[in-house]
């Protein structure tokens, strides 16, 4: 199976359009298509898809509980946390749900074992089929700040339901932080999405830079190719970053779009384009 993360330094570039357009497109073609829609905190895949959601399973996230009667505040639960998700004040362990990253380390390494961890709700992961494609959603509930620990079940369940000659497709959240280097961490292949704005090449050279720190391979698509005037492609070619296609400005692009459809079923200059992508990304897997 080939796992494939379409990604961005920042919103807006078009990542779902091509995630969602190039995940059909491969499956019209005979391909075993899976689309993980990992931007759990907005995943928006099904509004273009429409998915028939058959399965919906709760996703949790692990805790530290503190039980006071054991314990002997030495604080060593608090020094090995490394994300400050505990405080240790003379009378009482507090405890930050929201920042804890299930490491489990505080519970493991306490003497007195009064640091269990507990199960919790943080959303869910919806799964079903439309065009074709496998579908997974990832959806976090409203108020929970960890999108990490759903997006990692989220493409778990993604490679379960992979078959050998599978192709994956991961539709990243946008920006560079955690949640996008949970994302693409590992997967065999990034195609980064920008734009040719001011904006776009400055996100663009953060997103490069990410993802060589993590040794993973990437290439470009400029989309709405023709707006800008920056030297994308100069910039590329100067970080022997390969350009996989570009996408022209196109108000029936545009059109399409705001309608939710599928732009390749209606555009051939877009379904072009599409297969030129996938021709130079399957070169690179």
């Amino acid at each position: 199976m080939k796992r494939v993360a379409i990604a961005s330094g920042k919103g807006g570039t078009g990542k779902t359009t091509i995630s969602t357009n190039l995940a059909t497109f491969l499956a019209k073609n005979g391909e075993d298509v899976i689309l993980a829609d990992a931007d759990v905190e907005e995943p928006n895949a099904s509004l273009f898809l429409k998915p028939n959601f058959t399965k919906t399973i709760e996703a949790k996230k692990a805790h530290p509980v503190w039980e006071n009667e054991n314990c002997t505040l030495c604080g060593d639960c608090a020094k090995h946390c490394h994300f400050n998700a505990l405080l240790a004040l003379p009378s009482e362990i507090l405890i930050f749900p929201n920042l804890c990253h299930s490491c489990y380390a505080c519970s493991e390494l306490c003497p007195t074992n009064s640091l269990p961890m507990k199960e919790a709700r943080i959303g869910e992961i919806n799964m079903g089929d439309s065009y074709g494609v496998k579908i997974i959603e990832g959806k976090l509930d409203v108020g929970q700040e960890m999108a990490t620990a759903l997006i990692a079940q989220t493409l778990e369940k993604a490679c379960e339901r992979a078959k050998k000659d599978s192709i994956l497709i991961y539709d990243s959240p946008p920006g560079t932080s955690c949640s996008f280097v949970e994302t693409i961490k590992e997967c065999d292949f990034v195609i980064l999405i920008t734009e040719p704005t001011h904006f776009g090449l400055n996100d663009l050279k953060i997103a490069i830079k990410t993802c060589k720190a993590l040794d993973k391979e990437c290439g470009v698509v400029i989309n709405r190719f023709s707006v800008g005037s920056l030297k994308i492609e100069e910039f590329c070619e100067n970080e022997n970053v390969e350009v996989l296609g570009k996408i022209e400005h196109s108000q029936e692009i545009a059109k399409s779009y705001a309608k939710g459809e599928l732009i390749h079923s209606n555009l051939e200059v877009f379904k072009n384009a599409l297969e030129n992508i996938w021709e130079n990304t399957r070169k690179k897997l």
